[in-house]
């Protein structure tokens, strides 16, 4: 059931996806439609201006009886090229106005627009004029302006021409003039040939026959504006080259619905992508996160079920799964079950197996030796065919009884070093002052008459403040004997072992230090690994279970120990136990 509704969520999701991301493919397409449209108005308006433009504002216009609202950009543009614009109602009143002259009137009679229709001009103006038919009543927008460029050709013609052509002495004048105010004039006959041509140098010699009306139509396209005179009875044109004061500026058509349109795909994208995001780390993160279990799995590390980061993304503090992995908790909870069972399964088989190679090692090793003695004896005494006093009796006895008496501590080290390991042995702590603790302990070994080979010190560095510990008395003495003996079993005589007790930070620091003859890097760093040498009754530098067992003892009391020696120069133990 839960896999079937894993399968249907994720259905779902990805059409929500899909219909998100053609919705907005949608309103991409529409947006770069809108963008081509204005690209194509735009350059028509170039060719055009300002005849086209009219029609623009009209369309982009706010309009009442009483009120007309035009674009800003169109106000500028027009004051740009030298254009005045009137919106008229259909009293005659104008209600807009823009860069108007003063000597054109703010009301017109039927007259007079009759007349502006028919002639397209007011007094020295050209008027271009179009009727809003989309408002109530209707309005008529005008457009006008001072065609002076055809009264500057025209002045040029009157003032230099002689039979339809170019004056020769006033030729140089002319050119003067019109080449400080970066002008061409070209005289061309009927057939479109250049006859003469003044001002800035122009590399054209012959017109097209329809080369001179595109000019005039198209000024976009064309770097200068022209305007020509014609002489009917010579039969030759006049054509004055004048650079341009401003060109059309680009207009944002439909700027709104363009920002709009892509500002909601934009949107819908942005939607699409945090929705994608969303459900492939919503369903997606619990599939790595069971890839990753099983591969540490399949590594055989059965002991981390969840790492602590994954513990984190999957638990809340409460110990309540994420709601993300809510949909998952069957599955998370029976890989947890089987984790747990394969990591006991494993710590079982390992500790079992180490075990099992620890006792046959160990008893291998260690007893090796007193065994192979006993024996020796044994076969002695039961062969018949040697006589022995009643003293060597003794001896042989003595022997015998030593090296038994030697396996028995032996097992009995190993059961205890097994059972510490295990966490088997009853361990029961309570409060004990350090300094008076340990001073006893060493008291026994000054007043022990076997160890007049060893001098023993016991130093207190802060007589003055009790150093309090939790320990158990009985292992803990145990732990510092088979310390301090081991730095009199593998000591030659005259050697002096120290033990000090001080304070460092929130510890008790228990230094147990000898001036013998030290130990190498390869026996340091085994020192506390049972079995690393073997011991036996006649080796003195065996390393045996009395350091493993120290450790372990100082490991269930919450402390540490280490060892640092260098080959004579002595040996020091190090143990450090938290404060009450």
């Amino acid at each position: 059931m839960k896999i079937r509704n894993v399968k249907r969520r994720l259905t779902l999701h990805f059409t929500y996806q899909m219909l998100l991301l053609f919705v907005f493919v949608l309103l991409m397409l529409f947006t770069i439609v809108l963008v081509f449209v204005q690209l194509l108005v735009n350059e028509d308006m170039k060719q055009r201006f300002p005849f086209g433009s009219l029609d623009v504002i009209m369309m982009e216009t706010d309009v009442t009886q009483q009120k007309a609202i035009v674009p800003k950009r169109w106000v500028d543009q027009l004051a740009e090229q030298h254009y005045w614009l009137q919106v008229v109602n259909s009293h005659g009143d104008v209600i807009y106005e823009a860069n108007t002259p003063e000597d054109v009137p703010q009301a017109y009679t039927t007259g007079e627009l009759l007349v502006i229709q028919q002639t397209k001009r007011y007094g020295p103006y050209e008027v271009m004029i179009s009727l809003d038919e989309s408002v109530p009543n209707m309005v008529l927008f005008m457009l006008g302006y001072v065609n002076d460029r055809s009264v500057e050709v025209q002045s040029i013609y009157a003032q230099y021409a002689r039979d339809g052509v170019l004056r020769e002495e006033s030729a140089e004048q002319l050119n003067e003039e019109l080449t400080k105010s970066r002008h061409t004039l070209q005289i061309i006959d009927g057939n479109g040939q250049v006859q003469q041509s003044v001002g800035v140098p122009m590399e054209r010699e012959r017109y097209a026959p329809l080369e001179l009306i595109t000019m005039e139509k198209m000024k976009g396209d064309f770097p200068t504006i022209v305007s020509v005179h014609a002489d009917r009875e010579t039969n030759t044109f006049w054509v004055l080259h004048q650079s341009k004061r401003g060109g059309y500026v680009k207009q944002p058509f439909m700027k709104e619905v363009i920002i709009s349109a892509s500002f909601i795909g934009g949107a819908i994208l942005i939607a699409t992508l945090a929705f994608s995001i969303y459900h492939g780390y919503r369903y997606g993160r619990p599939l790595l996160l069971f890839i990753d279990w099983f591969a540490r799995l399949g590594r055989g590390q059965y002991e981390e079920t969840l790492s602590a980061k994954d513990q984190k993304r999957v638990y809340r503090k409460n110990g309540k799964l994420r709601r993300k992995y809510k949909l998952y908790k069957e599955v998370i909870d029976g890989f947890r079950e089987m984790t747990l069972r394969l990591h006991a399964a494993e710590q079982d088989r390992i500790r079992l197996e180490k075990t099992r190679e620890e006792w046959m090692t160990g008893i291998s090793h260690d007893l090796r030796t007193p065994l192979s003695s006993i024996q020796g004896y044994g076969h002695l005494l039961e062969s018949g065919q040697y006589s022995f006093t009643e003293e060597e009796l003794k001896e042989m006895g003595g022997t015998i009884r030593d090296k038994s008496d030697y396996m028995i501590d032996l097992i009995q080290d190993f059961s205890l070093a097994f059972q510490l390991k295990n966490k088997q042995v009853p361990f029961e702590v309570k409060p004990i002052e350090l300094q008076e603790f340990v001073r006893r302990i060493v008291l026994n070994y000054v007043n022990d008459m076997t160890m007049e080979g060893t001098t023993f010190q016991f130093e207190n560095e802060d007589e003055e403040k009790r150093i309090r510990v939790l320990a158990n008395d009985k292992w803990f003495a145990r732990m510092l004997d088979n310390v301090i003996m081991n730095a009199v079993k593998h000591n030659p005589e005259g050697t002096t072992v120290t033990v000090s007790v001080a304070v460092s930070g929130s510890f008790a620091v228990l230094t147990v230090g000898d001036d013998g003859i030290g130990m190498d890097g390869e026996t340091l760093l085994n020192l506390f690994e049972r079995y690393y040498r073997g011991t036996n009754t006649e080796e003195k530098n065996g390393a045996g279970l009395g350091m493993s067992i120290a450790k372990s003892i100082v490991l269930a009391h919450n402390g540490t120990i280490e060892a640092k020696s260098d080959e004579g120069r002595g040996t020091t133990i190090v143990i450090s136990l938290p404060l009450l």
